[in-house]
């Protein structure tokens, strides 16, 4: 059977919308929690874990290398994750990293501490995504890496260094270029603790992309009581020795990230969408996604109040309900830097494509080595409803058109969750359009459709 038969049709929305949408745990903050309770020495519970396919691969991969698992039978968001008890991890195995950056990136820093050679390998599109920097960083540290089809990329083998507890490491200090992705970084940040010396890591590019995410992980570390030390402006970070262990009980944040579509959906038919336990603050780069929809006309309220009101003084609370309001008019955003929050740009360029100017989102280059390139999916299938866009050096531009003027298509999703999202938001007021492969969403989001045709259902309250 041909993947375009049987496309999800992506359901319009008939009327304002007046819904509350509760989404899963942060996939970012899920994964770098599995990697710091698995380097732990005593079991640590996960509350709010995300469950999907990137965070069951990394569960899988943590699992081969010889991490326990407890899942609560009453709540599978609750698992307990007990390391190895030796602090060795099991090696001659093989780790399938599927297509999920967090497992192919984070996860051969923790074969450096394993006791053989570990095998990895991934999705057929998995092969395109960049990995040498991190790799190169691993190899500074003293491990052998064997690529068996394309240098830098998987599948591969890393051998550890002879001593499996990092002793033997020969040097601390790595350079790499990281400006393909933050990733690179904060794959060799978790693991510097564990190394008899630390690590003294330098990104020697020009460019850093989705620094709220090497911020994300600098914290976390810190949470689970490593010191790291940040010399932002010249891209050095030292990390230094001692034990990894988060506290006995750790709460993960919702996705805010995943929240974007919901959240904008409330721009393009109009009505309010609310999103409960909305951290006050929050390493997420999903942080900034209420600035960024009050920028394009939207109403932001927190708890009813409003939304600069309600992040500020001593009384804010440390969670929320976030609520979004549109009247369906989007302003576009004019010339837009997006490199602190690229993850949601394209649930932005859904919102640009339906707006009344055009937008230009910049300082996002490193999105074509995502799961797709993204920017070039992004302005093929905005062209295929029939408005108009374009690639930039570092980004994309939008023009879009009257939407009577756009017309309903099948939408490619080229395997990728951000760009099956991105076409359902379309859907919400283009007619007929069609989502290949909207199971992709399972990548972060375990039930989107569930959720999507849920906040649709909603009954439309009228209320103020």
């Amino acid at each position: 059977m041909s993947e375009f038969q049987n496309p999800w049709p992506a359901p319009l929305a008939t009327r304002p919308l007046s819904a509350t949408v509760t989404i899963p745990g942060s996939k970012s903050l899920s994964n770098r929690y599995l990697i710091l309770a698995a380097m732990g020495r005593r079991p640590v519970t996960l509350v709010g874990l995300l469950r999907s396919r990137d965070t069951d691969l990394m569960m899988g991969a943590l699992r081969s290398l010889g991490v326990e698992f407890q899942v609560n039978p009453d709540d599978e968001t609750t698992v307990r994750v007990i390391p190895p008890a030796s602090g060795r991890f099991t090696g001659d195995v093989d780790v399938y990293c599927g297509l999920a950056g967090t497992v192919m990136r984070f996860v051969p820093g923790l074969a450096m501490f394993a006791d053989g050679p570990v095998r990895f390998d991934g999705d057929a599109q998995a092969y395109a995504r960049p990995m040498k920097p991190v790799l190169d960083g691993l190899e500074q540290l003293g491990a052998h890496i064997e690529y068996h089809r394309e240098p830098g990329r998987l599948p591969f083998t890393l051998t550890p260094p002879v001593a499996s507890d990092g002793t033997n490491v020969p040097t601390h200090a790595v350079s790499i270029d990281a400006s393909g992705s933050s990733q690179f970084i904060s794959g060799l940040l978790l693991i510097g603790a564990r190394l008899s010396n630390g690590l003294e890591l330098h990104h020697t590019g020009d460019h850093l992309p989705s620094l709220p995410h090497i911020r994300m992980t600098v914290a976390d570390l810190r949470s689970a009581g490593v010191t790291v030390d940040v010399d932002a402006e010249h891209h050095r970070w030292r990390v230094h020795p001692g034990p990894v262990q988060l506290p006995d009980r750790v709460v993960v944040e919702p996705d805010l990230s995943n929240a974007a579509p919901f959240l904008g959906a409330a721009l393009i038919a109009g009505g309010t969408v609310s999103v409960p336990y909305w951290p006050r603050e929050t390493t997420q780069p999903g942080g900034l996604l209420p600035g960024i929809l009050q920028a394009m006309g939207a109403e932001i309220t927190w708890d009813d109040r409003p939304w600069s009101e309600a992040t500020t003084g001593e009384d804010a609370p440390a969670t929320a309900t976030l609520t979004v309001r549109g009247d369906g008019m989007i302003r576009g955003l004019g010339r837009f830097d997006m490199s602190a929050a690229g993850e949601i740009a394209p649930s932005i360029a859904a919102l640009a494509a339906l707006a009344d100017a055009p937008t230009q989102l910049v300082g996002i280059a490193h999105l074509r080595g995502h799961e797709t390139n993204r920017l070039a999916a992004l302005v093929t299938e905005i062209r295929r409803i029939g408005a108009e866009a374009e690639e930039l050096e570092d980004g994309i531009e939008i023009r879009p058109v009257p939407r009577e003027r756009l017309h309903g298509a099948v939408m490619e999703t080229y395997a990728d969750h951000r760009m099956a999202t991105f076409a359902a938001m379309v859907g919400l007021t283009v007619p007929d359009i069609a989502v290949v492969d909207v199971d992709t969403t399972r990548k972060t989001i375990p039930d989107f459709v569930g959720l999507w045709s849920a906040m649709l259902a909603e009954p439309f309250r009228d209320c103020c």
